[in-house]
């Protein structure tokens, strides 16, 4: 096979890209002559048994779609890529199209005249079986009727590439152009989700992707990808415009076999085909609703009691550090719960309450919109008496605004631990108060005169002086006491007697 030296072409480059401008201009594109290609037969206009395999415009081996007409040896135009031509069906095109690109490129003279044959007979079947002279309808014997003369030694060879390309190129499918991509996100977790190409099967391409990437790689681009596959993508909080709801967007470049050929002609000569570069379209896509930033709030916890009250200082925080937005910027509000238990004595640290105890009473927080995340501080009302009081915190999804419980992940509930260190503080009873005891005032002592005759006790006086009661005297006690009481008598009548008389 002849092959152009490399000045020729350089020169056969520069025509074709002059050609194509003056195109654009509106400009007859330019011919240059065809050249002998690769396969076998007779390499001119008209001859006994033709030419069977390839035509060479420039770099590119072309196919006669026009049995019967003269071997285009004059010069050629090249028309470009068309998808009209001759009245040919897409079906037709793509079938040439695959043919031509697929084995047509060939220095292989079997391979050439096989793909010739089979694009003829796609073209027009009639003509290309009967314009030699066979009167049959079968593809092999009009291929046999001809190559006994131009290549006897390659005429069964021939025949078989010739039908098998022809059953490959007619399973081909005119593809689908365009499509459709689909982001979809998960109802419990906005991060995560999918993305699909709505393609051709036979289409291939790539995917970028905004605002997320590809959970298997964590890339944003992927090439190869195949229509109908879900790829998962994750799309973190991170990408958010400072906690704001965000959109994810795919983009996709994707090509499809064209149903249409390089077409070349000669005037009053053949016109053939070359292979068409596949058709390539764009697609893209973005979520149909911006994806809320999804968080896990979580508390700290420091309580103190001042004047009966049960005081705690409340630091609220996003888990993962972003805390979602409205659109215009607010700050989503979330609702905080405490319960306050009172117990005797304290109690042990726990991550359950005990079932026996109950709530004394309740704390509630909702986060400012205008500050979002930080410390808050919350009074409790007056405490119900002495005792050690502990409060436990708690974040519930189904317990936030409507607007506020897409940001939370589904089934989310956290919790303080009972009776931490930091949430658990005694109320002491009062102390008793101390009254002084009033002292008994004691008068002074007189020394006592000494009785006189006439006060003398008597009996019953003198034994109650002696501290013994009248009732105890009986029997020999009895009888003592009398001759005591006679000794006292006659003691004072002697005295009497004794004293001077005036």
């Amino acid at each position: 096979m002849h092959h152009p030296s490399p000045p020729r072409r350089r020169a056969v480059a520069v025509l074709t890209l002059i050609a194509a401008l003056l195109g654009g201009l509106g400009v007859a594109p330019a011919a240059q002559a065809a050249e002998r290609g690769t396969g076998f037969g007779t390499w001119a206009p008209l001859s006994r048994t033709g030419w069977h395999g390839s035509m060479r415009v420039g770099d590119v081996h072309t196919y006669c779609i026009h049995p019967g007409l003269p071997v285009a040896t004059d010069p050629t135009t090249d028309h470009g890529v068309s998808s009209h031509v001759n009245g040919l069906s897409p079906q037709q095109l793509i079938s040439i199209n695959y043919l031509v690109g697929t084995y047509g490129q060939t220095d292989d003279p079997v391979q050439a005249a096989g793909v010739g044959w089979a694009v003829k007979a796609i073209a027009d079947r009639a003509t290309t079986l009967h314009s030699w002279g066979y009167t049959g309808e079968s593809l092999p014997e009009a291929i046999d009727f001809i190559m006994r003369r131009a290549s006897p030694e390659n005429s069964e060879a021939v025949q078989q590439r010739a039908v098998h390309y022809l059953a490959e190129a007619e399973a081909i499918a005119v593809p689908r152009v365009g499509g459709s991509l689909t982001l979809t996100a998960r109802d419990d977790d906005p991060t995560r989700g999918t993305v699909t190409a709505d393609v051709d099967p036979s289409a291939t391409g790539t995917l970028h992707l905004d605002n997320a990437v590809f959970a298997d790689t964590g890339r944003n681009d992927r090439a190869d990808v195949h229509a109908g596959q879900a790829y998962d993508i994750i799309a973190p909080a991170s990408a958010s415009d400072g906690g704001r709801p965000y959109t994810v967007r795919a983009t996709g470049s994707f090509s499809v076999r064209s149903a249409a050929i390089r077409f070349f002609s000669t005037p009053g000569q053949q016109e053939s085909a070359g292979p068409a570069d596949p058709t390539t379209f764009a697609l893209s896509s973005e979520d149909a609703t911006p994806r809320p930033v999804l968080f896990a709030p979580r508390i700290e916890t420091t309580a103190r009691i001042a004047d009966g009250r049960f005081i705690d200082s409340v630091t609220v925080s996003a888990g993962d550090g972003v805390w979602p937005r409205h659109a215009d910027g607010s700050f989503i509000a979330v609702v905080a719960t405490a319960d306050v238990y009172r117990t005797g004595a304290y109690p042990a640290e726990s991550a359950e309450i005990p079932s026996n105890l109950t709530p004394v009473m309740r704390l509630d927080l909702r986060t400012d919109p205008e500050v979002g995340a930080g410390v808050y501080e919350i009074p409790s009302e007056s405490l119900p008496g002495p005792g050690v009081y502990t409060a436990v915190w708690r974040v519930e999804r189904e317990a936030q605004d409507a607007e506020t419980i897409p940001h939370l992940p589904t089934g989310y509930r956290w919790q303080e631990r009972f009776a931490s260190p930091a949430q658990t503080e005694q109320l002491a009873p009062p102390a008793p108060r101390s009254e002084p005891t009033p002292t008994p005032t004691v008068a002074p002592t007189r020394a006592a005169a000494p009785p006189s005759p006439s006060s003398a006790p008597t009996l019953p006086e003198a034994l109650a002086q002696t501290g013994i009661s009248a009732a105890s005297l009986g029997g020999a006690g009895g009888a003592a006491v009398a001759v005591i009481g006679l000794g006292v008598t006659a003691w004072a009548v002697a005295r009497r007697r004794s004293t001077p008389r005036m």
